[in-house]
């Protein structure tokens, strides 16, 4: 597996603030919905500009969080993005992390006459039973990436093997996500199954860890992954690489390193789908660096899989 990269575009508001902590993203309409891990809003990035689609109510008075500032513990931590559909018309699910107790909602995004449509929900025992079926405990959950396949979403636990957590996944019914976000069934009725385990390997010492995933059309997956020197699942650390996977249910097939930009590890946290064609595939990526004074960046990625 070959991967190049090729357009590289800081993301920034129509009013030059940067987009910062882009953690996932995934087709909005004309454009694409790129959420922030450390913000109430997300951005929607079309050809005419980029504006922010309010996602939650203000925490605490804060829509922007930051270690620095002290508020990071406040922050909803939405960390995946994939398409769905409410009542047959296409939306954009977003799910929290679940890595504390303020981070398990889920967050649907629709279009109404062309304007985003927002709805919330709470999903805690939903995140509960994935920490039971992946025979965890709750302090080392965080759930950093979704592949939708089919009728079904992957969801991915990003792992830590400092921290003795390999990445693995569950699998949960879309129909059954976008209800609970709605209220129309109880998240605690929500089927959680095919709990899975991935070997993905380290680089320096570091394990690479599941940040997002996106599934071809042959069925597997291309999973985005980062080697971040962290010892639990909240605190950020040094990325000493990233890379792509390819995985087929369990199994690791190929993995390659995404290039540097600009002489940075890209710390790729959301991937869309552009095209396939045969084994040549085009990736959206969004590139989360970790600081609140950098706008995030999008890629464009082109993976030969050989």
């Amino acid at each position: 597996m070959r991967i190049s990269v090729g357009d590289v575009r800081a993301l920034r508001f129509d009013d030059g603030t940067p987009v910062t902590a882009a953690s996932a993203v995934a087709p909005l309409g004309d454009g694409w919905l790129v959420a922030s891990d450390d913000s109430t809003s997300a951005a929607w990035w079309r050809a005419g500009g980029t504006t922010a689609v309010r996602l939650l109510p203000s925490v605490e008075g804060h829509d922007r969080f930051s270690e620095a500032a002290g508020t990071k513990r406040l922050k909803p931590d939405l960390e995946v993005a994939c398409p769905a559909e409410v009542d047959g018309e296409p939306a954009v699910l977003l799910l929290g992390s679940g890595s504390t107790d303020r981070r398990t909602c889920g967050v649907l995004v629709r279009l109404d006459d062309g304007q985003p449509v927002v709805q919330a929900g709470e999903l805690a025992p939903l995140h509960a039973a994935v920490v039971q079926c992946l025979g965890l405990t709750a302090d080392q959950l965080n759930l950093e990436g979704a592949a939708r396949r089919g009728d079904t979403v992957r969801w991915f636990n990003r792992g830590n093997l400092a921290a003795g957590v390999r990445p693995g996944s569950v699998d949960v019914p879309l129909a059954g996500l976008v209800d609970a976000v709605l209220g129309r069934t109880d998240p605690a009725s929500v089927p959680v199954e095919q709990p899975r385990g991935y070997d993905l390997g380290e680089v320096a010492g570091v394990g690479l860890a599941v940040t997002d995933a996106i599934a071809l059309p042959d069925g597997r997956l291309l999973l985005s992954a980062a080697a971040e020197d962290t010892p639990n699942a909240v605190d950020d650390g040094p990325v000493v690489a990233a890379a792509l996977v390819l995985v087929d249910g369990d199994t690791v097939l190929d993995a390659a390193t995404v290039p540097e930009v600009d002489g940075r590890v890209p710390k790729v946290e959301g991937l869309a789908l552009r095209a396939v064609q045969d084994d040549d595939v085009r990736l959206l990526a969004v590139v989360d660096d970790d600081d609140p004074t950098r706008p995030s960046t999008a890629l464009e990625l082109h993976v030969a899989l050989g």
